[in-house]
């Protein structure tokens, strides 16, 4: 049953990289318990837009859980409590009343901060643009079972395809590391058919594109897996790893 709840909010506040950031204290009074965040979020920025004050930036785009835009991490947990759930589709009925939430942006060098909670995350499309993608003829497309694929490859390839590349695993890694989110895009295609022609090359690109973008190293910490909303599994990393260290061979 929705319920009105007050909330005391500490928002990281912070103009650009490189000025020096702060946090800021708001009251959240009346707020919805059946809202999200992000619409509690927007009733915060409405009161300082009326008050002539600066409104709180942070990322945003469906609010479906499926674009992968929205971040920031809550009370020290990326994307908030509840697991496997983008911070769009977390509910106010996870916070009770009078309760305090620290917000503040996701924490990488590799994502510099744009604005207070967005960061800037072009990292991720480097990496694609590195190599993740299969080079097709284009054309008519064939028919789906024209070309077979195990029920196990093809399981595994639709759960590796399911990252949204919202930059949680990022964030939650003591390591800022990228490792689970280039190891989906890589095990998507290396489970599949038409990826096995650039498999070596494709590998062999997204790491080092991962690299020249400053992320850290895996340390085999498990917090990817635990913050990642579509529940991504560390074994991809292992795929992954196998198939960097046939590069050469």
């Amino acid at each position: 049953m929705s319920k009105s709840i007050n909330l005391t909010l500490k928002v990281w506040r912070q103009k650009n990289a490189k000025s020096k950031g702060q946090f800021e204290t708001y009251l959240a009074e009346n707020v919805d318990s059946d809202c999200s965040f992000l619409e509690m979020l927007d009733v915060v920025n409405e009161d300082l837009n009326k008050a002539g004050k600066d409104p709180i930036a942070f990322d945003h785009d469906c609010r479906e859980g499926i674009c992968g835009a929205c971040g920031a991490v809550v009370n020290g947990q990326v994307h908030g409590p509840q697991r496997k759930t983008t911070l769009c589709q977390l509910h106010m009925r996870q916070f009770s009343d009078g309760d305090t939430i620290v917000i503040e942006p996701y924490r990488s060098r590799a994502f510099p901060v744009i604005k207070d909670l967005a960061v800037d995350r072009t990292a991720f499309d480097r990496i694609i643009q590195a190599g993740g993608y299969v080079s097709v003829k284009t054309g008519q497309a064939p028919d789906a079972h024209s070309i077979l694929v195990p029920k196990t490859n093809a399981d595994l390839a639709m759960d590796a395809a399911q990252c949204i590349g919202c930059g949680a695993c990022v964030a939650a890694c003591p390591n800022a590391s990228a490792m689970l989110f280039v190891s989906a895009k890589v095990s998507h295609f290396a489970l599949l058919p038409q990826g096995q022609l650039e498999r070596k090359e494709r590998v062999k690109r997204m790491v080092a594109q991962m690299d020249k973008e400053g992320f850290g190293n895996c340390s085999n910490e498990y917090e990817c897996e635990a913050a990642c909303p579509k529940g991504i599994s560390v074994s991809n990393i292992a795929r992954m790893n196998r198939d960097y260290m046939g590069v050469g061979s």
